[in-house]
């Protein structure tokens, strides 16, 4: 019989293996089974094994596979991505100065843990706003500094199934500020006027506005959440005319960031804002005192009211526009009634 071909492992252990193996067969060991020594056997079954590899990629001084960085790694490599963008200009901004790269990348990311851990905002009726297509979303204004419409708009981001990007209406008096006029363009933001607001709906874009303006975050505390004109009905005449929805939310949290027990009018009248408020902690605290207090907030998305239904010349109605006005009026402060009566505690 022939002897089973036996597959080296090395040079020096393939010499003088036939004479081992003729040992094996003469001991008690080397019975046969089957017509084969059982010793040749067990040697053929050891699979081949394949050679060792050399250094890997990072060892041998190459750049690794983007597929083989780790966590840490896809970040900082996205970071430097994103720099080297932003130093050479390559990337975009539509007409109104909205940068998404620089949005989602950096304002996105430190707006995020404010909402998520220090505020805890909690969302409801995020499927009320529509998957594509331009919206008007009307909200309350409250809190002394305009804080809720920034988590508005992360609200809407985070929770929307299609991370869809709220551009706020905002008003003069941000985009004459040094530092924040920049930042309010380059997130999205715009002048609170119908010509802008229609254009943006009629793109598809989701717009938010609150109606209440300066008298809504200037408020004091004593009126919280009790909602203040909402002015003569521009909002809804711009979404009659981009036949877009309008969608009321409804902000609980706000008003006790910083509870507004008083107005120094003067020294407001001098640095030229609307109000300079003062709370139990600004400014006797200083620059504490600018520290919002951590209130747990609620934002709810109402029901969408449909505009594509009335005839073009319906934006003209004012009767009409008072009417839908009152609308969602009525719905929004509904709304904050009803949430407040669930809320177990202005911090828990």
């Amino acid at each position: 019989m022939a002897d089973a071909k036996v597959i080296p492992f090395d040079d020096d252990r393939s010499r003088g293996a036939t004479g081992k193996a003729a040992a094996r067969r003469r001991g008690p060991g080397g019975r046969r089974r089957g017509g084969e020594p059982v010793a040749v056997r067990e040697m053929a079954a050891v699979p081949v094994q394949e050679p060792a590899p050399a250094l890997d990629a990072e060892a041998a001084g190459e750049s690794p596979a983007p597929e083989r960085l780790g966590g840490w790694d896809r970040k900082i490599a996205g970071g430097l991505a994103f720099l080297r963008r932003r130093i050479t200009g390559d990337y975009d901004v539509d007409e109104f100065g909205y940068d998404k790269e620089l949005t989602d990348q950096v304002l996105m990311s430190l707006l995020r843990p404010i909402a998520e851990k220090y505020f805890r905002v909690e969302v409801k009726g995020i499927e009320n706003i529509p998957s594509e297509g331009g919206a008007l979303i009307v909200s309350n204004h409250s809190g002394t500094l305009p804080l809720d419409g920034l988590m508005m708009q992360v609200a809407v981001h985070d929770n929307h199934p299609e991370n869809r990007h709220l551009r706020l209406l905002a008003a003069d008096l941000v985009f004459m500020l040094p530092v924040v006029n920049e930042l309010a363009r380059k997130a999205g933001h715009t002048l609170a006027c119908a010509e802008d607001a229609q254009r943006l709906l009629e793109s598809g874009e989701l717009v938010g506005v609150m109606p209440e303006g300066f008298k809504g975050i200037g408020k004091p505390f004593s009126e919280r959440y009790k909602l203040q004109r909402f002015g003569r009905g521009g909002f809804v005449s711009t979404a009659l005319r981009a036949g877009t929805p309008i969608v009321p939310c409804s902000i609980v949290g706000a008003e006790e960031i910083y509870p507004m027990v008083g107005n120094a009018k003067t020294l407001a009248r001098v640095l030229g804002f609307p109000y300079f408020p003062i709370t139990p902690t600004f400014p006797w605290l200083g620059p504490l005192g600018a520290v919002p207090l951590p209130t747990k907030w609620t934002i709810q998305f109402g029901e969408p009211i449909p505009t594509d239904g009335y005839p073009p010349e319906a934006a003209e109605d004012p009767m009409l526009m008072f009417n839908l006005t009152d609308q969602v009026r009525e719905q929004i402060q509904h709304t904050l009634y009803k949430l407040l009566v669930q809320r177990r505690s202005v911090f828990f």
